[in-house]
């Protein structure tokens, strides 16, 4: 018997309600009903990089001898496969230009997870109660806001600038915390530090060093962790090489260091990695342990093979030339069909996926938004509204900015995705 109007209704948890409704539901069934639109909103990767040769290769060397194929097809370990997490190690001396042996952990901290969404996913449920505190900056990565309320957490914005989240206000909000009481509610900071999602921005040097101080602090009774994301440091095209706020907390303590796989080599493989301080890892090895039994042992397989055989590295140079280009054909685009509407600035990043533009005061973005109806309908264009982006209240954030992605269209089709919404900008004008 199928349910009726008369069955008795479905009691859902708090937790669904908190994580309900989530703009990245809304985002990909407009892709499916406006198939014709070319998107500037997906933060998907370029198909045309994907590394089938290089997966299909090791894959069949994997699946090419009994022994090998049958440990890879069975249950990994919960934290991961111990050959990619130890040439990981490797890895992660490298990008902070240092040999392994001083990096001071070992690969026993580092915790393989599907994707470094759900490492975000299970720190938030280990560290943070309902009601606990989270600082993030504004604006920041919107799925992460929307993993944040599904676990009932206060998020509150810092303020940020072109060289992002600004450590006068984080320490004016810690002491305001401290003031009134809240401070051991305080329970993280989540900071994305290369080449922002959404605003393509990276955390100047001086502030990194200046966030894992006011972290050390203003961590009087509990300590006050530092979640940074690092889902696009490798995609650097030019500009300066950063250091990581990982390597400014000289104990290991303070910051859990995110990254993936998914940007620089392949989504579908669904493999992100997490440095932990020491004492993190039995908690989040627990709570992983409950939901999967540790994540796809084949896929670890394969990407082991590919960072120990060195492809790894020379598709990440692939890729990042691509990108260079992708950036500056979207960024040529927008000098040519914006530069002459006023009222309209935008930033160049230096690496990752993303321009951020800003429009005038009386151009709103939202999905309701005329503009944003008009560009999907009439103009086939679409784009991730600003808003989405910032916590709290929605009469309360920025409501004229976009994001742009160049990460999934050719650079023709970029030029004419740029020259639809400057067209569908100059009507609302």
């Amino acid at each position: 018997m199928s349910p009726s109007d008369h069955s008795p209704p479905l009691p859902l948890s708090r937790r669904w309600h908190w994580a309900s409704q989530q703009a990245i539901s809304f985002l990909m069934q407009q892709g499916i009903e406006n198939p014709q639109v070319l998107s500037l909103a997906a933060g998907f990767v370029d198909p045309a990089t994907l590394p089938v040769a290089e997966v299909q290769r090791v894959a069949n060397e994997i699946l090419g001898h009994v022994d090998s194929g049958r440990a890879a097809l069975q249950y990994g370990t919960t934290a991961g496969s111990e050959t990619l997490r130890r040439a990981l190690i490797q890895h992660l001396a490298h990008l902070e230009k240092i040999p392994s042996d001083r990096l001071g952990i070992t690969h026993e901290q580092l915790l393989l997870t599907t994707g470094s969404q759900q490492l975000l996913s299970i720190l938030s449920e280990v560290l943070v109660d309902p009601e606990d505190i989270v600082l993030v900056a504004a604006p920041t990565y919107f799925v992460y806001l929307g993993t944040l309320e599904g676990v009932g957490a206060r998020v509150v914005s810092v303020p940020t600038d072109a060289q992002g989240m600004i450590p006068e206000e984080l320490d004016r909000l810690l002491a305001g915390f401290a003031q009134s009481g809240e401070l051991p509610r305080v329970k993280l900071i989540y900071v994305v530090s290369y080449y922002d999602n959404p605003t393509g921005g990276s955390l100047a040097p001086d502030r990194r060093e200046a966030v894992v101080q006011l972290a050390r602090k203003w961590s009087r009774d509990h300590r006050i962790c530092i979640l940074e994301d690092a889902a696009y440091r490798e995609l650097h095209y030019d500009g300066p090489t950063l250091p990581s706020l990982w390597s400014y907390d000289t104990s290991r303590e303070f910051v859990i260091l995110a990254q993936t796989f998914s940007k620089t080599f392949s989504p579908g493989l669904r493999t992100g990695y997490g440095i932990l301080p020491r004492d993190l890892v039995g908690p989040l090895s627990d709570r992983k342990g409950n939901e999967d039994f540790g994540s796809a042992h084949l896929t670890q397989s394969i990407l082991a093979r590919i960072m120990q055989g060195g492809d790894y590295q020379h598709h990440v140079a692939r890729l990042c030339h691509s990108y260079r280009r992708k950036r500056d054909a979207m960024l040529a685009a927008i000098d040519t069909h914006f530069a002459h509407l006023p009222g309209v600035h935008w930033e160049r990043p230096h690496g990752g996926l993303y321009v951020w533009m800003t429009l005038p005061d009386e151009i709103q973005t939202g999905f309701q938004s005329q503009l944003f109806q008009h560009a999907v309908k009439q103009h086939k264009v679409m784009y991730v509204p600003g808003e989405l982006f910032y916590a709290g209240p929605l009469e309360s954030r920025r409501r004229t900015q976009m994001r742009l992605s160049y990460g999934i269209l050719d650079e023709s089709s970029l030029e004419e995705g740029i020259r639809r919404l400057a067209a569908a900008v100059r009507q609302q004008m």
